[in-house]
């Protein structure tokens, strides 16, 4: 499922760090939930198999479909966690997206007013991938408060270190392929199929259409994954291509 780090320094050192960061929540979470993240952990940086029985402990899922929530769902489901994916209906998402997310056991959650807060961003030129985002996460967190779920898990690449994982509110939040170390290669190789790469929803390109400069962020975006290896070079360069191509 997923392999260990080796002898990649970068990645060590982020999940020691990480590991500072499950003892800062450790209170927070139940003995075997706590004892199987530290073992996926310690399994990254060493190769030392763990038990992958049921732990018992629900998380809620930010699901997309794409590759980074998928592989997170995979990875978790793998180690033992009874996962729910809880996937935000958005109207840029196609029906056939949301059958496949339905053979994954996601729920379907809504967003009051989506699309008037993401038209005043598009009318501005304003860049909509993080009010889209922050807005999703709400609508997760909230459907986890609602079901009595205490941990959100998201594919995260990029949140590492003591923000890997962290408390919120009531709420314990795991950005999981950053508390792992993971990168965006990684992530597609849990996969287990063909994945084509390429940048932004729908949405964001119609948008991008409309308003260029939307470009200019979305490239900047790709240049921060690759500054925190969270892609390489050959991902950032066709991600970059593809921006320019909308």
């Amino acid at each position: 499922m997923i392999s260990p780090v080796g002898d990649d320094f970068v990645k060590r050192y982020r999940l020691e760090y990480n590991l500072e960061a499950l003892e800062r929540v450790k209170a927070e979470l139940g003995k075997k939930t706590y004892e199987r993240l530290k073992a996926l952990l310690e399994y990254r940086l060493s190769g030392k198999d763990f038990d992958r029985s049921p732990v018992g402990e629900k998380i809620a899922l930010a699901f997309s479909m794409g590759s980074d929530s998928t592989a997170t769902l995979k990875i978790l489901r793998w180690a033992g966690f009874d996962v729910l994916p809880v996937m935000v209906k958005l109207p840029q998402i196609r029906d056939v997206v949301l059958l496949r997310a339905q053979s994954y056991g996601a729920v379907f959650v809504e967003i009051p007013a989506y699309m008037e807060r993401i038209s005043a961003q598009i009318q501005k030129g304003a860049p909509i991938c993080g009010i889209c985002h922050s807005m999703i996460m709400d609508a997760v967190e909230g459907y986890a408060r609602d079901s009595g779920i205490k941990i959100v898990a998201s594919g995260d690449l990029l949140s590492s270190g003591l923000i890997s994982i962290y408390k919120k509110s009531d709420l314990i939040t795991l950005n999981l392929p950053a508390f792992l170390a993971m990168d965006k290669r990684e992530a597609i190789s849990v996969l287990g199929r063909k994945y084509a790469l390429g940048f932004g929803c729908p949405l964001w390109r119609a948008a991008a259409r409309n308003a260029p400069v939307l470009k200019r962020f979305a490239i900047q975006r790709v240049l921060r994954e690759l500054r925190a290896r969270a892609i390489d070079d050959e991902i950032a360069r066709t991600l970059i291509y593809d921006i320019l191509q909308k």
